[in-house]
């Protein structure tokens, strides 16, 4: 069995992480101590924690991520779980009213909520991510404001300060997002700092708050905690939940809606 991250991970830790995602996803232990500007020691026992964890493999020389779910691309993940996703992307885009201001992050379930949403009218959408703004734009009068920063190519979506100062210029009705995992411990957790930074300023400025999750997320872990739980309104996933999760949605005060599928 595979130990939990701890809940609070270090600067480095992040830092490591960050940086092995950017150089794809494995990097040999010199390269990632000339990156971070610290001896090749202290790359060493940084990924020694980390792979205490779960979170990375060490191989002779170097070190790679076991994260692949996190680490593949949009297209790539838009391909797993497509039709546990497609209905949950439904039950989502049906609650989200014409003339809403929705704000969709990067995910691939995003993804999906995005493609349901082309036959709704008038939608204000605040997004950094690629792919729902493309899909969107030009249609049912809408209105697609993508948000300026780093536009990275692993999650195709913009990241950094600039993107948190644009997204909380918005009076946002419905947010929708993704993560990595989720934890019993400590909520829904994501892979990326940046990601994370996002999240947290979402939640700060949006009325409605929706985690969407397959049943292949649960159980998972990632480093980063997206944002304090109690801060998520929903969550809209697969499957019903094991006990122990449904025990803490109610914790934190969270709706739980599980999407049936279909017969």
């Amino acid at each position: 069995m595979v130990k939990p991250a701890e809940p609070h991970a270090t600067h480095r830790e992040v830092e490591l992480l960050d940086t092995l995602r950017s150089l794809g996803g494995s990097a040999r232990t010199a390269a990632l101590a000339e990156a971070l500007g610290v001896s090749e020691e202290t790359i060493r026992r940084t990924v020694k924690a980390l792979a205490k964890g779960g979170l990375v493999q060490r191989v002779h020389g170097g070190v790679y991520l076991t994260n692949k779910d996190a680490l593949s691309p949009v297209a790539s993940r838009l391909g797993k779980q497509a039709d546990e996703k497609r209905r949950i992307a439904t039950k989502v885009a049906g609650m989200i009213p014409n003339g809403s201001c929705v704000f969709l992050d990067v995910g691939s379930t995003t993804a999906f909520v995005a493609e349901q949403l082309k036959d709704h009218r008038d939608l204000t959408i605040v997004t950094n991510a690629i792919t729902p703004a493309q899909s969107l734009v030009g249609r049912g009068g809408n209105r697609v404001y993508l948000a300026c920063g780093e536009l990275r190519e692993v999650e195709m979506g913009t990241f950094g300060a600039d993107t948190v100062d644009f997204v909380r210029r918005f009076n946002i009705d419905t947010a929708v997002l993704s993560v990595d995992a989720v934890d019993a411990r400590n909520g829904f957790l994501l892979a990326g700092a940046f990601e994370a930074e996002v999240a947290r300023a979402v939640t700060e400025c949006a009325r409605r708050r929706i985690v969407v999750a397959d049943h292949s997320k649960f159980g998972q872990t990632a480093p980063i905690i997206a944002c304090a739980p109690e801060c998520v309104d929903m969550l809209v996933t697969d499957r019903p939940l094991k006990p122990v999760f449904e025990a803490r949605m109610t914790d934190w005060g969270i709706e739980t809606v599980v999407v049936k599928s279909r017969i």
